[in-house]
């Protein structure tokens, strides 16, 4: 009876270690980006729930002088396969300079003020951070800057193509995978029918699930090409 009862136990604990373990090796995906990511992660972790953890970098990331001044926080000391991220949208947009060094410059209104991070900055910004990323040992992966419609305040509707073109130089260079939301999200009248809100950058339900499944696929792409 004894032997009984200790082997029930001891299966007991075998079989929630094996649970244990189950999760832990589940692969640990960090998303890294502004408020479009934030409107799309919980669905890409909807999406890849029973194979991934998806995990976001604490609020909004913003621009890349904010990435430079917490990537380390936000990487911590766990160990990441891949690290999909985006800057851009916060580091073209027009500002009062007298808040450049906040984590969150007020914005104003484009004829008012100037881009919190200059083109040039931006690009030396994104190799700085890039190569700290790659330290981690996590498969990289850029996701392009989403269509800045007109209408918009504090940003010039096309700004976003000269600092998409920024970042794909240094993406290219460091040899970083890309996921092309921009060219995803298409025309004025296309990013309207998916979900984009107009005279904003923000998208809708609709809108963020579109985009959750092209983040998801190129999580999974970057993780096959890890096996």
């Amino acid at each position: 009876m004894k032997l009984f009862s200790w082997t029930i136990i001891a299966g007991l604990f075998m079989n929630i270690g094996i649970s244990d373990l189950s999760a832990i090796e589940k692969p640990r995906v960090l998303l890294i980006g502004d408020s479009i990511s934030i409107g799309y992660t919980p669905f890409v972790k909807s999406m890849l729930s029973n194979t991934v953890e998806v995990v976001h970098a604490p609020g909004n990331n913003a621009a890349t002088v904010v990435g430079l001044k917490n990537l380390d926080d936000w990487l911590g000391d766990k160990s990441w396969q891949v690290i999909h991220f985006n800057f851009g949208l916060h580091d073209m947009k027009s500002i009062d300079p007298s808040t450049a060094d906040s984590n969150m410059a007020k914005m104003v209104s484009y004829e008012e003020g100037n881009s919190w991070v200059s083109l040039d900055k931006y690009e030396t910004n994104l190799r700085l951070l890039v190569k700290r990323m790659k330290k981690s040992g996590a498969t990289l992966i850029w996701c392009s800057t989403t269509p800045v419609p007109a209408g918009v305040t504090g940003r010039k509707p096309g700004n976003e193509i000269d600092y998409n073109a920024a970042a794909l130089k240094v993406m290219n260079a460091e040899k970083v995978m890309i996921n092309d939301l921009c060219a995803f999200v298409g025309t004025p009248e296309e990013r309207l029918a998916m979900g984009g809100r107009p005279k904003d950058v923000h998208y809708t339900e609709k809108g963020s699930k579109a985009l959750a499944g092209e983040v998801a696929r190129a999580i999974e792409k970057a993780l096959d090409c890890r096996r």
